[in-house]
């Protein structure tokens, strides 16, 4: 990297801009900005900077060497080149700092892309060789940081001592700011602009009992670009994340380089930490004051025995959040071009699991069997020919299309297709984590597929 990022302090300090267009103007309207004294040498100006010459020095003159004397910062911006090179050397020569724009090789400064919420600035470069993708990722940004980050941050800069005094230790500062700079009162209050009342909650909130707390959270159906902006926040603000081996390698790397991770293995098939120890695990290390993250695959609540853990922790008297993720049946038939309802071939969509619980209670496989809906079956590869049989015994016909989707909105995703007399068969040929879609919407994926993925053409005899 041949820029070293750094914040420079420029007010006050004298600035020349050479150029009288719109890119100069740009650069004039930055140091403007951060209350540099500038100095504009041109023959000519440009509407907009008349419309502003009150605020920096104009000479009306071309550029001579003399204009260095006594700068600490130079931009060459007219739009002769031959100026602008003798701008840069000569301004080099004198071991100046120097821009000149659009020639970042030529530069020994550059100008970052800026999203602000002052006081925040976030400042980033391409080093100039990548435009476009810089103005992408500064509207991601922009899109990202809320508008009162600004507030939070003069806030949380005016309580700074205080907050060191009330936490000798470094770690219960953080784990103080971690729980409250995204509260939603605190939050409430910032967007109102009433930072008073904001500053005596956080002052009522040093006060408060330091407890630990569980975020169940849902990492999506794999693909980390579809993880939620609270999952993401919740992941880096962890002490421990106990995960399920469902969450993909993609999102675990997302969590908090800190945070202690533990792998508590739940997969189809394979429980290599018991459910009753999990959750012992989550009592314990939220008794000891810390965020924790319980991270399973999918949404929490979707088969996933989100709602045991909360009880176990409301029973504990354990302050929990839950933060929702995308299911799999949403996530990976949208990627596999599975529309779950469409008015020619479902009117309604059904999600069931593929286990059952210890009793063997079995589900109503007669309102399972019905036509005009689309059948979603989890963790179900397994019982593939107990479900086979027992929907076509209870009336949905052995040709009804089939959709098999493994490892769904990852690269690894494969999809295979078939006839429902042939589930038993195709499950063989998929590994879990695998959805089963059993319905007439499983054709369109024929014309809606657009995931570029491992996909498997129909099986031999499928119907179109």
């Amino acid at each position: 990297m041949a820029h070293l990022p750094l914040f420079i302090k420029i007010e006050q300090r004298p600035c020349l801009v050479v150029g009288g267009g719109s890119v100069a103007a740009r650069k004039v309207r930055l140091l403007l900005a951060r209350g540099a004294r500038v100095t504009l040498v041109s023959p000519t100006l440009a509407d907009e900077l008349q419309a502003i010459q009150d605020q920096f020095t104009w000479l009306a003159m071309p550029f001579a060497e003399a204009h260095l004397d006594g700068q600490f910062l130079v931009i060459a911006a007219t739009d002769d080149l031959e100026v602008n090179a003798r701008v840069y050397q000569l301004a080099n020569q004198r071991g100046l700092l120097v821009n000149k724009a659009d020639d970042s090789k030529r530069s020994a400064v550059i100008f970052p892309s800026i999203v602000e919420r002052p006081p925040i600035q976030v400042a980033f470069s391409t080093g100039g060789g990548a435009p476009s993708l810089a103005r992408l990722l500064r509207a991601r940004l922009d899109a990202l940081l809320p508008r009162h980050l600004g507030e939070l941050a003069t806030l949380s800069g005016r309580l700074r001592q205080a907050v060191k005094q009330c936490f000798a230790d470094s770690e219960q500062r953080r784990r103080f700011w971690a729980r409250t700079q995204d509260d939603q009162t605190l939050n409430a209050l910032l967007k109102q602009g009433n930072l008073a009342a904001a500053e005596i909650w956080l002052q009522q909130e040093m006060q408060a009992p330091q407890t630990g707390e569980v975020i169940l959270v849902g990492a999506g159906p794999g693909d980390p670009d579809l993880l939620t902006i609270k999952a993401l926040n919740e992941l880096q603000k962890a002490d421990v994340v106990l995960f399920d081996q469902l969450v993909s390698d993609d999102i675990l790397a997302l969590i908090r380089p800190e945070a202690e991770r533990i792998s508590v293995g739940k997969k189809a098939g394979h429980h290599s930490v018991p459910q009753e120890q999990i959750n012992d695990l989550l009592v314990k290390h939220a008794s000891a004051g810390k965020r924790v993250v319980r991270l399973k695959g999918g949404d929490p609540f979707m088969f996933g025995r989100g709602a045991e853990e909360l009880q176990t922790l409301r029973e504990a008297g354990i302050r929990y959040q839950v933060v929702p993720g995308i299911t799999a049946a949403a996530g990976a038939t949208a990627y596999a071009g599975i529309p779950l309802t469409h008015r020619d071939h479902a009117q309604s969509a059904v999600f069931i699991t593929g286990h059952c619980k210890k009793d063997g209670i079995e589900p109503d496989w007669t309102s399972l069997a019905a036509g005009n809906q689309t059948l979603v079956i989890y963790m179900g590869l397994m019982r593939s020919a107990h479900i086979q049989q027992r929907l076509v015994e209870h009336g949905r016909a052995g040709d009804t299309p089939i959709a098999l989707i493994e490892r769904g909105t990852t690269q690894a995703q494969r999809v295979v297709r078939g006839r429902l007399e042939q589930l038993a068969e195709l499950a063989t040929r998929v590994e879990s984590p695998a959805l089963i879609v059993i319905g007439e919407v499983t054709t369109l994926a024929d014309s809606l597929a657009w995931f570029k993925s491992a996909d498997i053409p129909p099986a031999a005899g499928h119907c179109a």
